[in-house]
């Protein structure tokens, strides 16, 4: 969950504040006891309520109750056994008190800064690695900026990278079900015992950097600079050898980008959160192309002497800026269409055959397991991106088995995931226009849908008018609906404006999703159409989320 309105800033501002009023524990209380409900629903454990009830710490008793909460904050009264032993992927089962825990940081990180609003400053990450020793200096890095195919790059990349023997760390953002979904390991979520166990190591130095910030008038550090100090803590704890970092939101002042990249990956560039990237594709593609970066000066002639960028194909406008942030920083350049490109994408069972031309020569008879060709693009850049990191050069590509099997092995949940066969059903995590419309043109590709109903839910900041527009032209109708986020725009509102696009004999709306899926159902089964519908749920990540939980989807 996210707070994002003033009251949430405000308190996150003032958590450490010496007043300690009732109004600010009941605040810890409720955020905890929500946090707390939303997991153990989410993980389809069963509560007594008693268990895990949260109580003020000026309550006697509290000893055996896994949260307590303080005037000054939250404090986990868990034990998980030998603290030094590091459990670095999650185990298939994940205890009520580990959620319970979880969901007590959760809530402490949700008084901070909410992760949609940005600081343009890099000071406070900075500091709290420096206290840290620097963990972001122990791994090479492969970072992925852009708009849209991020995390599917990513995770592809990070498949590459565990095919070739390497021990990976990936950070996504922002996640579907829960919050560990963010650091993976080796292939899977960080446990929440090892999450939480990181946060509680790290936070004497975070509340040091908050200290120092607020004396000289700045802000706290937010919940995302938080993440990425856990993460980064995290991979040099377990450790590993190369982390790949998705950014969370543009790229020049993005938490992530206190790393130094030896690959800067930036995807498609398009109009997305312009009220802090700029409203124009060149004042984003700016942003974004901040995480190329010179490479600092070694003394060892063995290592590379030059990042290198790999870019995705790009409008003209937001190419010329990201190529001229390459020759300033006099940074290696690979680009889709003219260094690599994917050349063929074939429909298969369950994905796609493709064939790629990469920076060492052409890998062919490629098994994607995902939809559309935006998918197989990505996977040209993400076999660049790997190749540039082993030092592939013409002539000499890597392992073609290897490479077959990692695809093969790539998920990237949330993004056309099917999850139900009668009526086939998908869940697509596409939030603005652009990802509307590579949703749409992969389900008409690769699908021959009689019909195809559209389940939408759309955040409050984002571009509904755009995101309804790119989906009308491969929707037969729209069951329109919102998410539990508070930031969820209203669904009678969204509605509106889906019949100025759809017509009104086209748009139905429902209050939550679990009725808006039953009126698709409806719909879909209905029995004028003899056989070939569809449905898809859409329009946020929440939304996504929400719907792999109720489809009883592991977070992944």
């Amino acid at each position: 969950m996210t707070n994002s309105g003033e009251d949430d800033d405000r308190n996150g501002q003032n958590r450490d504040s010496q007043n300690g009023e009732a109004d600010s524990v009941d605040k810890r209380q409720q955020a905890a006891k929500d946090m707390l409900d939303d997991l153990i629903e989410q993980s389809g454990a069963e509560s007594t309520g008693e268990e895990y009830e949260i109580v003020d710490a000026l309550a006697e008793g509290t000893e055996d109750s896994p949260v307590e909460i303080t005037e000054s904050g939250l404090k986990l009264n868990l034990s998980f056994g030998d603290e030094d032993e590091y459990s670095d992927v999650a185990p298939e089962e994940v205890s009520e008190a580990e959620l319970a825990a979880l969901a007590a940081v959760e809530a402490e990180l949700n008084l901070r800064w909410p992760e949609t609003k940005l600081e343009p400053s890099l000071d406070r990450i900075e500091m709290l690695m420096d206290l840290l020793g620097n963990p972001e200096r122990t791994f090479d890095v492969i970072q992925v900026a852009g708009t849209n195919g991020k995390s599917s790059t990513a995770r592809m990349i990070d498949s590459l990278l565990r095919g070739f023997h390497r021990r990976v760390g990936l950070v996504t953002s922002p996640h579907l079900q829960r919050v560990t979904e963010r650091i993976g390991i080796d292939g899977k979520p960080i446990h929440p015992r090892d999450y939480v166990r990181i946060w509680e190591e790290i936070k004497p130095y975070v509340e040091m950097v908050d200290k120092a910030s607020e004396a000289e008038g700045g802000p706290a550090m937010s919940k995302f600079e938080v993440l990425v100090g856990i993460s980064y803590a995290a991979f040099a704890d377990a450790p590993i050898d190369v982390a790949v970092v998705e950014v969370g939101m543009g790229g020049t002042w993005d938490a992530t980008n206190v790393v130094n990249a030896d690959i800067a990956v930036i995807m498609p560039i398009g109009l997305d959160h312009t009220d802090y990237l700029g409203e124009t594709l060149t004042e984003i593609a700016g942003e974004k192309a901040g995480i190329i970066k010179a490479r600092p000066e070694s003394d060892d002639f063995a290592e590379p002497q030059e990042n290198i960028a790999i870019i995705a194909e790009q409008d003209e406008e937001a190419m010329e800026v990201v190529l001229q942030r390459t020759v300033d920083v006099d940074a290696g350049v690979a680009r889709a269409g003219s260094e690599f490109a994917a050349v063929e994408s074939r429909i298969a069972v369950g994905g796609q055959q493709v064939n790629i031309q990469g920076l060492g020569g052409m890998y062919e008879d490629i098994f994607i397991p995902l939809h559309g060709e935006h998918q197989a693009r990505n996977a040209a850049v993400a076999l660049a991106a790997v190749e540039a990191f082993f030092g592939a050069s013409s002539g000499h590509p890597l392992d073609i088995a290897n490479v077959r099997n990692s695809f093969a092995q790539t998920i990237s949940p949330g993004r056309l995931e099917r999850v139900r066969t009668s009526p086939t059903t998908f869940i697509d995590a596409a939030h603005n226009p652009h990802g509307a419309i590579a949703l749409g043109k992969a389900l008409d590709r690769d699908f021959d849908f009689a019909r195809l109903i559209g389940v939408v839910g759309v955040l409050g900041d984002k571009d509904e008018l755009g995101i309804l527009q790119a989906l009308e032209p491969f929707l037969s109708e729209v069951v329109i609906t919102q998410n539990t986020s508070p930031r969820a725009l209203d669904a009678y509102e969204l509605a509106e404006t889906a019949r100025d696009v759809f017509g009104e004999e086209r748009v139905y709306v429902a209050d939550d999703l679990p009725a808006a899926y039953a009126q698709a159902v409806e719909l879909a089964e209905d029995a004028e159409i003899q056989s070939g519908s569809g449905i898809v749920i859409t329009g946020s990540v929440v939304t996504a989320g929400e719907a792999r939980a109720m489809f009883g989807k592991e977070p992944a």
